[in-house]
Parts: C-alpha cells; structure tokens; sequence
C-alpha cells in the first residue's frame, strides 16, 4: 500500500519517469507501470473455490421457482443432500430472494408531540414494603414516540387510582402532554369488546380534561406499541443488573436519575440522542390543563367507633372526635389524608405492604382520654332510681308475707 501512493507520487509530484522510479524503490519496472495504471490501492483477493453446493444448484432454483417459501430442510430431503446443512442452506438464502416478490413496508415515523407510547413494566426483582413483605410493584414507563424519550414511576397497585395519577406525575415531569396515548389492554385502562375498544370511565374523565385522545391496541398486538417494549427490555437490561432497593422511595430515586442519562444516550434508530430532539417534541406537546384532573383514591365514609378508615387492603387512624360523621379520604401514590368539614383529621404516609393498620399515636392517645371520660361519665351517672335491698325479699320469701293466697 505504502510503496503504490509512493510510486504515484513520484510520478505525479517529482515527475521522475518509470526508470527511475524503479530504481529509488528498488522495483520492476512493470510493477511501475501496474501501480501507475491501478486508480485504487493493490489489496490481496483470495481466489474463489468452488462450493458442493455448485453442482445441485440448478435442483435448488428448480423448487424455489416452483415453491418460493419451501424450506431449505424440505429442499435438502428433496434434492437427497448428505452433507453439511450450513452451506446449503447460506446458498439458499441468497437464491431465495430472486423468486420471491419483493414486499416493502413502511417505515413507521411519528410527528413532533403526536403521541406517546405507554405500558405497565414488572421489574423482576424484589422490592421490600416494609412489614416484613417484599413484591413486585408495577412501573408505569410512557415514551414519546418522536424524540424516544422514556418517563416511568413505580406505582403502589396497576388500579385505576394509581395509574391515573401515575400518569398525571409524568406528564406533569414533562410540563407538556401528548395529543394521544397509546395503551393495551390494561384493565385500569379499557377493553376490547365484541371487537370494538372501550375505555374505563375513570380513564375517559382523564383525557377528557386533557384534551387528549386515547388509542387502545388490538389485543395480542404487542408489535403496536413496539417503542415503550422495547423500553421495557432496555430498563429490564440496563438499569436493574448490579442494583438493590431499599424500598419503593428508592427504586423511584435511582430510577429517576438513571433516565436522564439513558435519555443523553446516542440512540442507533435515531442517529442522535433523545434529549436533542426533545425540545422540538415538547414544543409540539398540548400544555397541561389549567385545572389538573381528578386523580388518585377519592371516598366519603361514616366514622366507625373504632375510627379506622380503609385504603386498599390498609386501615388508617382518624381522630376519634369525630367518630359518628362523614369523613373524606383522599390518597395519592405517597400520603393518605382524611378530612371532615373541610378540616384534616389524619395525614398518614402510604403504606405499600399489604393488610397492616396504621396507627397515629396522637390518634391513640385522644382515643384512650375519651374512653377513660365516657367511663367516668358512665360510673357517675344517677338517675334517681330506688335500688331494694336484697335482704328484704329473703325476710318477705322466708315469713311468707305478702304472699298471694
């Protein structure tokens, strides 16, 4: 290689003739002349032998005119083939395409701020609660489909409640929301029925407010919403491996910070990064509703005497003063808050665990004070009823008198 760009130059730059030449690099004179002729670098070509598959090749393209698909086994047993499987079957793969019809496909491309892919992803990986219990929460992972971009969270339970308002932090995160979501069929979500799509009335409430639409995939249809699976695979892959929780808190901390560089990586589809073409996705976003939507864990119920309230498998303790009234509970994927009147009467943090009672011990000490006073009350009491002795019906039933005759 060296010694051909020497040669032309010599040539070309000193104008030195081919004698010469051959006598300053110690050549032949044609090995002059051939490099002077040769417009592209001299490079070692092993000479092609002939392959076994040469001689049965002619059998081989008359069953693939004839059947294009059959399989290169069937096409061995038919032409009687003894030997190695790997050649025939290399030699069929390059024939196969000329007795096919070709059948292009569109390539799928997505407009700045048009949609965002979403499904529930199932680390597969312990996550301690707290209680003595560990699970397997699910994490709600949204990416855009113009600038790939990937949100997710951890959420508490896949339940309406909790995905509704899952999705209200990422998109919050974003600042901006995408014209469509795209979804399976999540049963927070919506279903198909007798083959049409219907969403959840919770969730029809949630696009509603955002002004967005909702598009449900055709069940058994993974390859619809191949972005945010492939996601799936890439946190599955590269974030979990050489990773411990301590518990959900955690998980979410780590994971928020492994996005942004996941989010910084040079992305082989795209030929960029996604955070490079984030800017011009979001600008194309809806901005987010000047009223947010209803999400999270909403119920009204009297106070028991035991003043407890329930969330999802938890009871959580109320101020027993008002023990007896409607109460409103409101939870969202961190606290539990009651109120009665307007007024809050227990904040509680969420608990994850399951089927634990959570108890305030400001809650403990007013419930124990109003037992011991309705006791007091109770022992006190005089309601100005004459009480007999007991010794006068054993002299009335020992003399007899007053008996009825």
């Amino acid at each position: 290689m060296e010694d051909w760009a020497e040669i032309r130059r010599l040539h070309r730059c000193e104008g030195l003739p081919i004698k010469a030449i051959a006598r300053v690099m110690g050549v032949g004179r044609n090995t002059v002349r051939r490099a002077l002729e040769s417009e592209s670098p001299p490079r070692y070509q092993r000479p092609e032998k002939g392959s076994l598959v040469d001689a049965v090749e002619p059998q081989v393209r008359e069953l693939l005119q004839a059947w294009p698909t059959m399989p290169a086994t069937v096409i061995a047993e038919r032409i009687g083939w003894t030997r190695s499987l790997t050649i025939l079957k290399d030699r069929i793969r390059e024939l196969r395409p000329l007795y096919l019809p070709p059948d292009p496909v569109g390539r799928t491309q997505y407009q700045a701020g048009e949609l965002a892919q979403c499904d529930l992803w199932f680390p597969p990986t312990d996550i301690p609660l707290g209680h003595g219990q560990c699970a397997r929460p699910p994490v709600l992972v949204m990416v855009s489909g113009y600038s790939r971009v990937i949100n997710a969270v951890m959420l508490p339970s896949r339940q309406s409640p909790d995905l509704l308002t899952g999705h209200w932090e990422l998109l919050a995160r974003w600042g901006r929301v995408p014209r469509v979501l795209v979804w399976d069929n999540e049963s927070a979500v919506g279903q198909w029925r007798a083959g049409k799509p219907g969403l959840t009335t919770a969730m029809n409430a949630f696009r509603g407010v955002l002004g967005i639409r909702v598009v449900q995939c055709r069940p058994r249809d993974p390859e619809a919403k191949g972005l945010v699976e492939r996601a799936n695979g890439y946190l599955e892959t590269s974030f979990l491996p050489g990773r411990t929780f301590t518990d959900p808190t955690d998980f979410n901390t780590q994971l928020a910070d492994w996005l942004i560089l996941a989010n910084a990586r040079q992305h082989r589809a795209l030929g960029c990064r996604p955070i490079d073409r984030w800017d011009t996705d979001r600008d194309a976003m809806l901005p987010l509703p000047p009223v947010p939507p209803s999400t999270g864990w909403t119920a009204t119920v009297r106070l028991p005497r035991d003043h407890y309230v329930r969330l999802d498998s938890n009871d959580y303790s109320v101020q027993p003063q008002v023990i007896g009234r409607k109460v409103l509970v409101r939870a969202d994927l961190a606290t539990v808050q009651v109120y009665c009147d307007g007024q809050s009467v227990a904040t509680h943090r969420r608990c994850w665990a399951r089927h634990q009672t959570l108890t305030d011990p400001d809650h403990a000490r007013a419930a124990t004070r109003l037992r011991v006073a309705h006791r007091l009350a109770t022992a006190t009491d005089d309601t100005g009823v004459a009480y007999r002795d007991l010794a006068e019906y054993d002299r009335v039933f020992a003399t007899g008198e007053g008996a009825v005759s």
